[in-house]
Formats: C-alpha cells, structure tokens, sequence
C-alpha cells in the first residue's frame, strides 16, 4: 500500500484535539479541500452531495408552501445597503467590495453580496402597486461572502452557500407566521433528516440580524460544549420597506408599507453534522442525508461474488436506496471497509462465499459499529427499515446529548461554575438586558443563545428580581 493509502488510515481522536480531528476527517473524507483565497474552501463532490440532499429536503418544503426560486445578481450598488442604516453597520466589518471592473475605476464601489435583502427589496418594490401583488414568497440558492479572520471549513468561511427566503406581505401576522413557518421547516430538517436536535426561541436585541426587529434562531451543542447558530428567521416590520421604499395600496385603498421576513439555513449545517456525529472511526452520517446510504464491498472479486452483489446492488436500487457496488480490485478489504467507515456510509454489506452458501447478507451498521446478518430472501425492505431505525436511533441520541448538556442555575455564582466546569446549554430566568448581557460575556466568554417560548415564575439569575422569560446561555462558535 501507498504512503498516500497508508495516511487515509490516520484519524486523531475526537476525544482529544476536537479541531485536529475535525480538519482530518475533511481531507480523509473527502468533503473538502481548502481554496486559494484565504478563508474559502473547495466543496469536494462528497461534501456537495451532502448539501444537495439537504437543498432536496428544504426545496420541497418551501416549494409546499408556495414558495418560489428566483436568482439575484451577486454584486450590487454600495448605495442599495447603505439604505437602512443598521443593515450596513451590522455587514460593515465583513464586506468584499468591488472598486474596479473592465481595467477602470467604477463611479460607484459594489458591494460582494453578503447577504441579499438590499437588492432584493428594491426590486419587490418595483414589482408591488397594491395588495393583489403580495405576498411576494421567493427563495434563492447562491453563495455569500462575509470576510471572515478566523475560519473553520463549514463552519465559518469567508464565502459559504445557503439559501436565503425573503418574503413581503400586506400584514404583520401573514408575515410573523411565515416567519415562525420558516423556523418549524428549518427545525423538522434538522431533527428528521439531520437527526441533530437542539432549542429555538428569540434572539436577544444584541444578537439579532442587523436591522430585524425579531430574530428566531435554532441553537445546538457540539462537543466541544459550544452552541451552534445553526439557522436563523427574521422578522422586519415595516423597517426595510420603509427603506426601499416598498409601498402598496391595501384594499381600503390607502397606502401602506409591506411587512416583511427573511430567513437562511446555509452549509455551516454540513460543520454542525460533521461535530455531532462523527466519533473516533469518522463521519457517522444518518442515512436521509447520506450520499450514499448502503455501500456493498465484496471480500474477494471473484466472479461468483461480484455477481451476487450486483443483483442485491440492483434490489437496492430498485427500492430506491442510494447504494454503491465497491468492485475497485486494486485495494484489500481491509482497507475498503475503513475508508467506508470515514467516509460515514450509514450500512457497510460484507459479501464474500460464505455469505452466498449460507444465503444470507451480513451488514455493519456504522453509527453502533455493530454487525448483523439478514436471510436474503427480501433483503431490500430488511435493509430499508434499518435504515429507517438508524435515522430513529441517532436523533434519539442527539436529544439525550442536548438534554444531559442543558443546565439549570439560580443565579449568576452558580451560573459562572457551571459555565468553568462543564460549559453546555445554561438555562436561567432573565429580565432581558443589554448591559448586563455585555458584562456576562465579558466574564464568562458565554452570550445569551435564545429566549425559550416556554415561561415561568421566577427570579432573575443575575439581579434577584422577579422573572417569567427563560433564556439559554451558552458559549459559542
């Protein structure tokens, strides 16, 4: 074997350095390469198959719901993000502009996309004259550039893909429910095909989106006992159409500014799976966001053999099983099963001469590393409802992750112990203020993460006072 082999097989533990082994299973892998430019990273064909499973998922759930593709161009006029004075503040520090195009300076700086609110509403308000062209419901799927000083692949580059759905409505409830509609998909795809569980509520005023009056976020725990801003959904108000001028004529025929949301769920998820669920052997994906869910890899590439497995490659696929038929004969078996172990394939099928003679299909399961053998008369819906039980099992698993990570804490001395000791999910009773806010994360590095829905009397863990919201504090990426 091939120095360049032999090195697939090293992978640090995870339970040592979380970052060493973090950029070890990128390159072992295969899910990313890093780019030229400082900060940018290359989306290897395994890494982009996952972030296409994940577009599947979230594409049909807006396109239910009425929601529709468009595109916006990727540069635009410094003067459309300098409309609404906290939106510019906010990307002020992260922008790539553009000063000259053709060999010549241009008469006015563009601005490198980060984020598309500016131009997009310019031109809803170009399209909108009354209240029978709203509600106006587009997503678009582009790349963003916020210029990023510290980098982690996924998790934080300086340019990344997402989706972004902005939408305009005639009234505040039509738009505070899609709004909440967005944050549930968001949610369900994390929990039913992620299978990555973790808390949603609101955003403090100093952690909200630049220029939103309301911010729903949904928040999980890596092991490194860091949170995780795993999505976000914004409500504006009337705030940016009074900015771009977004005016529409309701039915009682008076003026009005639209209401509006936007709201993004981008690749930084593809980080948040890798932390969650990789372990000591590599990645452990959950097989409805596997690019490949079952991979058969025969002991010996003989001719009976690789018969046999190309007609269980054929019943799988017929099912509707993304499966792979590893025939490469330039590799041992040893090896094969290792790299597939890395690369997270959800169920690894052993096929050799015994398996045939004794009619039977035995298979690995990779998120227990556990082994088992199926008769193989019907081997395909056998397959099929394991599948399904290791996507059950797993979410199962990161919910007892969150909830044995979640403390509660009376006040600010046992908040700060918790916060030295264990870090995690802290969950206390807080009157909501941004001072105090600021001394928190001063002394312990921990921000405020949400404000949970859920209410109760109490007292405020900081000042003594009475306090019905309830607020997770965590230290974060």
């Amino acid at each position: 074997m091939s120095n360049q082999q032999n090195e697939k097989n090293l992978l640090p533990k995870k339970t040592g350095d979380l970052s060493d082994w973090y950029v070890a299973i990128n390159r072992l892998a295969d899910l990313s390469d890093y780019g030229p430019a400082k900060g940018t990273m290359i989306f290897k064909p395994y890494g982009y198959a996952i972030w296409e499973n994940i577009q599947r998922a979230l594409d049909d759930l807006f396109k239910e719901h009425g929601v529709e593709n468009a595109y916006f161009p990727m540069l635009f006029p410094m003067s459309y993000l300098e409309r609404e004075k906290d939106h510019v503040d906010g990307f002020s520090p992260e922008l790539a502009v553009v000063t000259h195009g053709g060999g010549e300076k241009l008469e006015e700086p563009l601005v490198v996309r980060p984020t598309s609110e500016s131009i997009m509403y310019d031109y809803y308000a170009k399209w909108t004259q009354s209240w029978r062209d709203l509600p106006i419901l587009i997503n678009q799927w582009n790349n963003i550039v916020r210029w990023e000083k510290r980098t982690m692949p996924f998790i934080r580059t300086s340019e990344f893909l997402w989706q972004e759905g902005h939408t305009a409505h005639a009234t505040a409830r039509e738009a505070l429910d899609t709004q909440k509609w967005a944050m549930d998909v968001y949610r369900k795809v994390y929990r039913e095909v992620l299978a990555i569980d973790g808390y949603s509520g609101l955003k403090s005023a100093a952690e909200r989106f630049a220029g939103a009056e309301e911010t729903l976020t949904f928040e999980t725990m890596m092991p490194s006992m860091k949170a995780l801003q795993s999505c976000t959904s914004h409500y504006f108000g009337q705030k940016m159409a009074r900015a771009f001028n977004l005016v529409f004529q309701n039915q009682a025929g008076d003026d009005e500014y639209a209401y509006q949301t936007s709201w993004g769920f981008s690749t930084r998820s593809i980080g948040g799976l890798i932390l969650a669920h990789g372990d000591d052997n590599g990645l452990r994906l959950p097989p409805r966001v596997a690019p490949i869910q079952v991979v058969i890899v025969p002991v010996k590439t003989d001719d009976e053999v690789l018969a046999e497995g190309r007609k269980i490659f054929d019943e799988l696929k017929k099912a509707g099983v993304r499966v792979k038929f590893d025939e490469r004969d330039y590799e041992r078996f040893g090896y094969k099963l290792n790299d597939w172990e890395v690369k997270g394939v959800p169920v690894i099928i052993k096929l050799g001469a015994k398996e045939i003679t004794d009619g039977v299909v035995s298979y690995r399961r990779r998120d227990t590393l556990s082994d088992g053998q199926y008769k193989r008369a019907g081997v395909a819906s056998k397959i099929i409802k394991l599948i399904d039980t290791i996507q059950a099992d797993m979410l199962t698993e990161s919910v007892k992750f969150r909830d044995e990570n979640t403390y509660d804490a009376a006040d600010y001395d046992e908040f700060k112990r918790i916060m030295a000791d264990r870090s995690g999910f802290i969950k206390v009773h807080w009157n909501e203020d941004t001072d105090i806010e600021m001394k928190i994360k001063e002394e312990t590095k921990a921000t405020t993460r949400c404000k949970l829905a859920e209410q109760s009397d109490g007292v405020d863990f900081y000042t003594g006072q009475p306090a019905k919201d309830i607020w997770l504090f965590a230290q974060s990426y």
